[in-house]
């Protein structure tokens, strides 16, 4: 009998899934390689670009809180390949300090996600979310009550004289 000896070139599984070393931005040397640098591109960024301000205000208005909004725009420039993930760490605070301005000067309550017990204690809900709660309630007491008793027990005898299926149990199992 023949033993077949292993095959050493062979691609490896799931290599059509991946790119060569190198090919990703942040696998390239990095834009802005110092704090000063960084903190300049993302503060011109924020005060110049009006329909950025707008969409920070709204997400603000929502509850989401500013480390959150932070960390996501850094994470996305350590992706883009734009700085390293060090600098964007180093930068956050500059960022959630200017993003504190905007609120500010637009008028917006928002949450830091600095402060421990603000947080915990407060649930975090939109004008507009409050809004459409609003909006929801009053159509659910404005829908009129015409269900009588004898109706409500004439629906239980229907379903009573229906035999149940049993739903099949388990993680595998399929339905009809």
């Amino acid at each position: 009998m023949e033993q077949r000896q292993p095959r050493f070139d062979a691609p490896i599984p799931g290599m059509a899934l991946t790119h060569e070393l190198g090919a990703r931005p942040w696998q390239q040397p990095a834009q802005f390689t110092t704090v000063d640098e960084v903190t300049d591109h993302y503060v011109s960024r924020m005060m110049n670009n009006d329909e950025f301000s707008e969409q920070l205000v709204d997400v603000m208005d929502m509850g989401i809180p500013l480390t959150t909004i932070a960390n996501t725009i850094q994470l996305a420039g350590v992706m883009e390949g734009k700085h390293s993930i060090d600098t964007g760490l180093m930068v956050l605070p500059v960022l959630v300090e200017t993003m504190m301005l905007i609120g500010d000067s637009a008028g917006v309550k928002y949450n830091t996600g600095m402060d421990e017990n603000l947080s915990k204690n407060r649930p975090t809900l939109s004008a507009r979310s409050v809004e459409k709660l609003i909006e929801q309630e009053k159509e659910v007491k404005e829908e009129p009550d015409n269900i009588t008793v004898s109706e409500d027990i004439e629906d239980v005898s229907e379903t009573e004289d229906k035999p149940m299926e049993e739903e099949p149990m388990g993680l595998m199992q399929r339905r009809g």
